[in-house]
């Protein structure tokens, strides 16, 4: 095996943890798969990562699946909504520029890093005060909007999917991770279809950084239910500085 793929794996395997634990694993391997993929064009290296992405995100699923109680009747609109805006976001992002983007997302990271450190209790408890109604559409606007960023932008997706579980919805960490696990494998596999349909992914890199992905995400996930709600808030913040020097490097 080739030394780069070696290097794409073992960032793929830490990917898989983090994303599994609170979304934001694109932060890890996007960057890596950029550097060492100079010769592709960026929508093949973006597409070739969305397939360990979902490797990962399903494994991490189905481990949430076997050990947190879900609201199937909330999650599958979500996850179908999300899917088709991740379809309509992937074909946008193939004619219009999304620079434009960085600047008011950067804002908006500083402010979700502040209220997470000076609020403690932050989705340490599920505290639903929504009517089912209700519940539902705003789930379903949550998706929408969350999904159309995956297909179009992309990073920190299941953070920003985890925060609105939390804000919007009422969850606390690990639930909110658990529900946002699935929308993201649905928004993952709508990008997915769309990049196999444009010929824009390198199998030969795909499947070994998939499974790599795979095996993070099954222990970041056991990991995360195993440690709770505390664990959860830590990694997010970090995740969320992450992002936000991300974009701040992007924009400055």
């Amino acid at each position: 095996m080739e030394t780069y793929i070696i290097i794409l794996c073992i960032a793929a395997f830490f990917a898989g943890f983090v994303d599994a634990v609170v979304g934001g694993g694109g932060l890890i391997q996007t960057p890596v798969g950029l550097i060492l993929l100079p010769n592709e064009s960026v929508a093949t290296v973006v597409g070739t990562l969305k397939v360990p992405a979902f490797s990962g995100t399903f494994m991490a699923a189905r481990q949430y699946i076997q050990q947190v109680i879900l609201r199937l009747k909330l999650l599958i609109p979500m996850a179908i909504v999300a899917f088709s805006a991740s379809c309509i976001g992937s074909w946008l992002l193939t004619r219009v520029h999304n620079a434009f983007m960085k600047p008011v997302l950067l804002i908006v990271l500083i402010g979700i890093a502040w209220y997470t450190w000076v609020k403690k209790d932050f989705g340490q408890h599920s505290a639903p005060s929504l009517s089912p109604s209700k519940m539902q559409i705003i789930g379903l606007l949550l998706a929408l909007i969350v999904g159309f960023y995956d297909g179009f932008i992309g990073p920190g997706t299941g953070s920003f999917l985890v925060l609105g579980c939390i804000v919007l919805l009422g969850f606390d960490f690990l639930h909110a991770s658990a529900h946002a696990k699935i929308v993201n494998l649905a928004t993952n596999l709508g990008s997915i279809l769309l990049f196999i349909a444009k010929g824009k992914i390198i199998w030969s890199i795909a499947l070994p950084m998939a499974l790599a992905n795979a095996l993070g995400g099954w222990v970041g996930a056991k990991t995360a239910v195993a440690r709770g709600n505390r664990f959860i808030r830590r990694v997010f913040m970090l995740v969320v500085v992450a992002t936000l020097l991300r974009f701040a490097w992007d924009v400055f």
